[in-house]
């Protein structure tokens, strides 16, 4: 019984801490803080996204070291999240511009029923947030998927991932940034990547994302020249 309540106490605990910290601020708090103010000359750039972008950091986080790149990605994480510790994770670490990457968590209905203009939103307001504190912008197409493992009943969604690319792009040309489209360079005949590119469907390999770096890196450093 006392093993059975302990249980019960844990699990209680574990989701007032999910309610109380919905957009895990948490996750990067301390790392921000130990992030030294960038010099003058430092060109700094926060690569903001879900797990994909965790995970790139993780395979190759020599790509991030350098290149004075920073990676604040959240596995599951959705617009409306990022957009919650836009802030902290962006802003105030001074960068000289911002990858956004979000939307496949969106599409997948990882927090609730998907609203493409809800979706949109999220991510025109982190654009006008960082232009408003002088962080250049950059756009990233959400990489095709056909299916998301942890979320098989919403089903295939390709379609719905092509319309949401085709409405960040054009926000970018309103906004006069760049839009560096991953979906393009990965996608397969069905909308989706092979195997070697996600052998989940949806989280990049290395040489998924070597593909990504390939795309990403001119455009960063055409900003860092402006």
């Amino acid at each position: 019984m006392r093993q059975l309540l302990t249980l019960l106490l844990l699990l209680t605990l574990t989701t007032i801490t999910a309610q109380e910290d919905f957009a895990n601020l948490a996750r990067y708090r301390e790392a921000n803080a130990a992030l030294p103010t960038p010099t003058a000359t430092e060109q700094r750039v926060v690569f903001l996204g879900n797990s994909i972008t965790e995970g790139w950091v993780r395979q190759d986080s020599a790509f991030f070291a350098d290149n004075n790149f920073v990676g604040r990605g959240i596995s599951g994480q959705t617009s409306p999240q990022l957009l919650l510790r836009f802030r902290q994770d962006v802003i105030d670490l001074q960068p000289t511009a911002v990858v956004i990457h979000i939307g496949t968590n969106d599409v997948a209905e990882n927090t609730g029923p998907y609203d493409p203009d809800f979706t949109v939103g999220n991510i025109r307001s982190m654009v006008e947030l960082a232009q408003a504190n002088d962080i250049a912008v950059i756009l990233a197409a959400v990489v095709p998927s056909t299916g998301f493992r942890w979320r098989p009943e919403v089903g295939d969604r390709s379609a719905m991932i092509v319309l949401l690319n085709r409405r960040l792009e054009e926000l970018a040309a309103e906004k006069g940034i760049p839009f560096v489209d991953y979906h393009a360079a990965l996608r397969n005949a069905d909308n989706g990547m092979d195997a070697e590119l996600a052998a989940d469907g949806v989280h990049p390999t290395q040489q998924g994302f070597e593909v990504m770096k390939e795309l990403v890196l001119p455009v960063v450093e055409e900003v860092r020249t402006r």
